[in-house]
């Protein structure tokens, strides 16, 4: 029976990408999105056409109810993922903190952390082995800007990703007795539409000359390095952080 890979946020950007390389590695695959049905519609096709099943979830991360549905649907569907890919995050426009209002504040940590929490408690209870589980991989998609800060950009993005990173090392200790690895990749400036959603669909070229290889990475690179932590051949890294940034 093929293994099942849950993706949060999987209609586009970083985990689109890696929904289509977990479907052509043999996953089975399920993903939530927000609302874009369309695009869901999209990388499910890309995906099925691997010869996998496929189950996409509208669900809001920020909501418990929501991110029960989804498991409870995986459950049902697919049987129990092995692994999560914690991917399911926004912003909001650039600027800076003086300016920033309390709702969007709000909103950035109920979706970012608060939903990165939910998701990781319930792939816990199920891939414990203490708690009758098999075992699995927890792959959590934090940001550089987490230690670089994202000063009069996204300050409030920022310092929800270094939530993001904080919970990955303490639940690796948690779990790792359990037969669970909890790691992260930290992007750096991938080329995806989430730069459009904070205002400027041209920001990587604009920051560009910052990065050593003189690029922004695309999703695929990013959707790579998540799999190999998936992978048995990433079987001894568990509390690891890992930048893919060309070196930002």
């Amino acid at each position: 029976m093929a293994p099942t890979m849950l993706i949060t946020g999987g209609s586009r950007g970083i985990g689109a990408a890696t929904a289509e390389l977990a479907a052509a590695a043999g996953y089975n695959v399920c993903f939530s999105y927000q609302s874009n049905t369309g695009a869901a519609d999209v990388v499910k096709a890309r995906c099925e056409a691997h010869g996998v099943k496929v189950l996409t979830v509208r669900a809001d991360v920020s909501q418990e109810r929501d991110v029960l549905h989804l498991f409870e649907r995986c459950d049902a569907a697919l049987g129990v993922a092995t692994v999560l890919v914690n991917n399911a995050g926004i912003l909001s426009t650039m600027g800076s903190l003086v300016d920033f209002s309390a709702e969007r504040i709000q909103r950035i940590m109920d979706v970012n952390v608060v939903g990165a929490f939910l998701c990781a408690r319930e792939a816990a209870r199920r891939m414990s082995t203490e708690r009758g589980g098999s075992g699995g991989s927890i792959i959590n998609v934090s940001s550089r800007a987490s230690t670089l800060g994202s000063a009069f950009e996204f300050v409030d993005y920022a310092a929800s990703k270094g939530a993001v990173d904080t919970l990955t090392i303490g639940l690796s200790k948690e779990l790792g007795a359990a037969g669970v690895r909890v790691n992260a990749v930290r992007p750096g400036l991938i080329e995806t539409d989430i730069h459009a959603s904070g205002g400027e669909p041209g920001r990587v070229d604009r920051l560009k000359g910052n990065i050593p290889q003189g690029r922004g990475g695309t999703p695929d690179e990013v959707a790579r390095l998540i799999l190999w932590l998936a992978s048995d051949e990433a079987s001894y890294v568990n509390g690891a952080l890992i930048d893919v940034s060309g070196g930002r």
